[in-house]
């Protein structure tokens, strides 16, 4: 495994992470999460990635359910959680639901510790921006709980640029905790945000990326070229709002070309896309989901195509998949 720094911040994470999104508590008991955690501590992950969104507070649950059965020293893993969206999504609970005001973010940092059974959470993400409260608020409020012991780090997730610069200018006036990391969306389809958007907020303040979904939700896996197969991500009702996607015929198209770099790389289609996001320097980690262990060995043999990277082969991959991206 390979570690690296998020952003300039001195916490190294490794370079492939295991999330949670998903799969715990839809697809993953207590006993499975605890298998593919060891299976992933013992291969070297130390960062396991979490929101307070996922299955409703559920996937902190079983999350923190198979950290106490593993028992592992606090210091040799990085736990993270997500803040926007709430748990309470009915009725008038204004202050539960997407916003990252004060009084919303230091209640639901409270929660998450609960459900996790820790007494701090390593990295918190404001999981989307609120237009609608101060951004000032927001960064004191993250600072704040920094200060109090809560959390150790915070960072961003799908903000702007602009926005992820606004809270780092608000915190250095201040003199209070930044940003050190944001987490967008990155893979080979979807790519403008991370390589053009935020190109100067490496060099300038330090951010560092730790990517979701690299691989678009399956469909580099080449499981969807023949349509959505029964038991995958694509036929869960809950994430229908991905089919349209997952069975695009350009992409799939584009996929299936492919297919014969990862062979002769000597790598899978999904090993490939990993290690393509994780070739970027930029990007401190790569979260990666899975709902059984040998899914994850799989997805952690992206690390021996790495080195195969080469610039020459980088090319070839960009000239199928680069048209396509956004």
């Amino acid at each position: 495994m390979q570690y690296r720094r998020l952003g300039r911040a001195g916490l190294r994470v490794s370079t492939l992470s295991l999330g949670s999104w998903v799969t715990y508590h839809n697809q993953v008991d207590v006993k499975s999460a605890a298998e593919m955690m060891a299976a992933a501590f013992d291969a070297g992950v130390n960062f396991f990635d979490n929101a307070e969104a996922y299955a409703g507070g559920h996937s902190e649950e079983i999350m923190g359910a198979a950290l106490k059965q593993l028992g592992w020293p606090r210091l040799n893993y990085v736990v993270s959680s997500k803040y926007f969206w709430g748990l309470d999504r009915q009725g008038d609970a204004v202050n539960r639901k997407d916003t990252l005001n004060r009084k919303y973010l230091m209640q639901a940092v409270d929660g998450s510790l609960r459900r996790f059974g820790l007494e701090h959470i390593d990295l918190i993400y404001c999981h989307r921006p609120d237009p609608h409260t101060p951004v000032e608020e927001t960064v004191r409020a993250m600072n704040d709980l920094i200060v109090q012991g809560k959390a150790l780090y915070w960072g961003t997730s799908e903000w702007s640029a602009a926005d992820i610069r606004a809270a780092w200018d608000v915190a250095d006036r201040h003199g209070w905790h930044k940003p050190v990391v944001e987490q967008p969306q990155y893979h080979l389809f979807h790519r403008r945000r991370v390589e053009q958007e935020y190109a100067r907020l490496y060099d300038d303040i330090g951010l560092g990326l730790t990517t979701w979904s690299p691989l678009a939700s399956g469909l580099l896996t080449g499981k969807y070229r023949g349509g959505v197969p029964e038991g995958s991500r694509g036929a869960m009702e809950t994430m229908a709002f991905l089919r349209d996607g997952l069975t695009d015929t350009a992409k799939n198209a584009a996929v299936a070309q492919l297919d014969p770099i990862a062979a002769e790389l000597g790598g899978t289609l999904a090993q490939l896309a990993l290690a393509w996001v994780a070739s970027n320097p930029r990007v401190s980690s790569v979260i990666t989901g899975a709902s059984k262990v040998s899914q994850l060995q799989d997805n952690l043999g992206a690390l021996a195509l790495l080195e195969k990277l080469t610039p020459e082969v980088k090319a070839r991959i960009d000239a199928i998949t680069a048209p396509l991206a956004a």
